[in-house]
């Protein structure tokens, strides 16, 4: 069976109770979470095998993370020890009008330390099929950037298959680098990418075009501005979003090969119980549907739509659904009933 491998950096989650503001909290509630752990939980959910790769402090919260890692069925083969700390975020939920706030707290995290050289990634992408990786990555420091550039021309002479989610975070871009610098060079390598056009065209040094996503017949020749750029790319896909409120979201999905667009139907997410990750779902979703049905691309952005739907009813960073949950959902059975 196909294996994923993904790099990046799992962090320590402590979120309010629910709906609390920062300032009302006495206390937080403790889970794991990071794009690129996310997205291999959701495969390993989903029946594909998936291996982490990540650097963790050599202490006692490293090991509760490798645990995390261990019980959620992701490969933990290539996890290296560092005398640095785990990284932080704080979750304040958002309600209604409220948006959710996110604080990170993952300077000098064992993650952002990280320097050139330090996983032999021929070594590690041997018996793999997929490489994953997102813009989170080369975000955190000028090290995580070099370091994940390195796995990705790796994974490049090895044929292997390399998808990446855009996934600009403005909070975390702090080290001297703005994204056109760092990014173009990257995603030059990739198959397949995840993001909205307006966010490629800002990372590849492109001014923004505000694209119609409504007028789908607008859309394939702003993608192929992206596939120009990108001489490797066989699949771009955006994730639509409307937030009517925090509670209340609509969620569809376009997926361009060069040649054809399919777009899938927006569905009503509501209430939601918790949208972070709801994107490393999609991405997770997409991955497996590209990988368990190769020739139909509108079935693979179907089965992404459904993944990140399901993931807004889930509490916690991770996507916990099985296929037979996602078809399911295709099938229109999301009724909320008792399974008896």
């Amino acid at each position: 069976m196909k294996k994923v491998v993904t790099f990046g950096e799992i962090m320590l989650r402590l979120s309010t109770e629910r709906f609390l503001r920062f300032s009302q909290s006495k206390s937080f509630n403790a889970m794991y979470g990071g794009g690129e752990f996310n997205v291999a939980v959701s495969l390993a959910s989903l029946g594909i095998p998936s291996e982490f790769v990540t650097q963790l402090p050599n202490n006692e919260i490293g090991e509760c993370a490798l645990m995390e890692m261990r019980k959620r069925n992701v490969g933990t083969n290539n996890i290296l020890y560092s005398k640095d700390r785990l990284g932080i975020y704080f979750l304040e939920t958002g309600a209604g009008t409220r948006s959710s706030n996110v604080v990170y707290d993952r300077a000098n995290s064992a993650m952002a330390n990280i320097t050139k050289g330090t996983f032999n990634w021929k070594e590690i992408l041997k018996d793999a099929s997929w490489f994953h990786w997102s813009g989170i990555t080369p975000a955190i420091s000028q090290g995580a950037a070099d370091e994940c550039l390195e796995a990705i021309k790796a994974a490049h002479e090895l044929g292997i298959t390399i998808s990446s989610d855009l996934n600009y975070r403005s909070k975390l871009w702090k080290y001297g680098k703005e994204p056109h610098e760092i990014m173009p060079e990257m995603l030059q390598y990739s198959n397949i990418i995840l993001g909205d056009i307006d966010t490629a065209y800002f990372m590849l040094g492109q001014n923004k075009v505000n694209p119609n996503y409504q007028d789908v017949k607008s859309l394939p020749k702003l993608y192929d501005k992206v596939f120009e750029l990108c001489p490797n790319l066989q699949t771009m896909a955006t994730t639509l979003r409307y937030s009517v409120s925090a509670s209340h979201q609509r969620i569809g999905g376009i997926l361009y090969d060069k040649k054809n667009i399919y777009d899938a139907d927006i569905q009503e997410v509501t209430p939601v119980v918790d949208r972070v990750g709801s994107g490393d779902a999609f991405m997770g979703g997409l991955i497996y549907g590209l990988l368990a049905h190769e020739t139909d691309k509108q079935k693979a952005i179907n089965i992404a739509v459904a993944s990140c739907c399901l993931k807004h009813t889930i509490y916690g960073d991770y996507n916990l659904v099985s296929p037979a949950d996602i078809n399911n959902f295709l099938e229109g059975k999301n009724n909320g009933k008792v399974s008896r």
